[in-house]
């Protein structure tokens, strides 16, 4: 797949292209379903076309009102990477600038969509907003289309979730993605992503006490990238994306923790810690990780002795390894 940073890094002359747009954070079960049909319908154009996907890098919102700017769910590389798993031919990464901000729909479209991705047809959903203050819609992109000469598919929610509980069905949504991780539902957060919900960074020195413990624990430092879940333990996975794909230690059952160790007071920011289980031999530090949770096991406590938080650790590893069969 083709990873552009700008519009000058198209190609000239590049298309014909089946076009879509948005942000895909996260890049939920919604969003593939959005991807998978650009992909398809360019492969089904009378003429073969290429499948593109635009998007932009930072968030809009985060430069047009930073108050209320959303946490990212994933960062941009790993965004990329679970995009070029739906098969599309290009993403195009648009810097965002109050500049860019500033154009008119038809600027937009114009300029990146018929200029640079010679589009033929474009694939967006029905509450699709673009151009100055959001004044384009849907409407507006057909206009657009008829006096361009671009068709345009319009996609209804593809898939919702289901409560349970017999209340009203939510769509897939970063909106609900981060509602979830923010509350530790992590389960909830892999039924809207279609996959455990990732938060990679180096692992750095802390305080030692895990090892201490006999729970050494890799941690990351503070630059990781990935909306950290609420406070609590959880079960799931860490990967080393440096070794081969089939190296026995590629991917290691893990108990995690996230918070600030209620115990013993004196860790002054979140972290996360993820222990891999039954191991004590592995020299993580500045290696780049991924940790995957994939369940919720409690909320963080404070203990009133060492040996509480020793034998609680034990039962934690203990349910741990009994979810992830291992």
């Amino acid at each position: 797949m083709h990873r552009w940073r700008s519009l000058d890094d198209v190609p000239e002359g590049y298309g014909p292209s089946v076009v879509t747009l948005g942000n895909f954070d996260g890049v939920h079960r919604g969003h593939r379903a959005v991807l998978q049909a650009v992909v398809h319908q360019a492969r089904e154009q009378a003429r073969p076309a290429h499948a593109v996907a635009v998007t932009f890098d930072p968030h809009p919102v985060a430069v047009l009102h930073p108050e209320r700017a959303p946490e990212q769910v994933t960062g941009l590389d790993h965004r990329l990477e679970l995009m070029a798993e739906t098969g599309l031919d290009g993403v195009l990464v648009l810097p965002f600038t109050r500049e860019l901000a500033r154009q008119t729909p038809e600027e937009f479209v114009r300029s990146v969509f018929v200029e640079a991705l010679g589009a033929t047809a474009v694939v967006v959903g029905a509450d699709t907003r673009f151009g100055v203050h959001n004044s384009g819609d849907i409407t507006t992109m057909r206009r657009l289309g008829e006096r361009l000469g671009f068709t345009v598919l319009t996609l209804q929610p593809v898939g919702e979730l289901e409560t349970g509980d017999g209340g009203p069905r939510r769509a897939w949504s970063s909106t609900r993605l981060r509602e979830a991780l923010r509350t530790g539902d992590v389960a909830t957060a892999a039924d809207i992503l279609g996959r455990p919900h990732r938060v990679s960074g180096p692992v750095v020195h802390g305080r030692h006490r895990g090892r201490g413990l006999g729970y050494p624990t890799a941690n990351l430092g503070t630059d990781s990238v990935g909306l950290v879940p609420g406070d609590g333990v959880y079960a799931g996975w860490l990967e080393r994306p440096s070794l081969p794909p089939d190296h026995p230690d590629r991917r290691l059952p893990a108990a995690i923790s996230v918070g600030t160790n209620p115990t013993f007071d004196d860790v002054p920011v979140r972290t996360v810690e993820a222990h891999v289980l039954d191991r004590n031999d592995l020299d993580l530090y500045d290696e780049v990780v991924a940790v995957d949770f994939v369940a919720r096991l409690r909320g963080n406590l404070r203990f009133e002795s060492v040996p509480e938080l020793l034998a609680q650790m034990g039962r934690d590893v203990a349910v741990s390894r009994a979810m992830l069969h291992h």
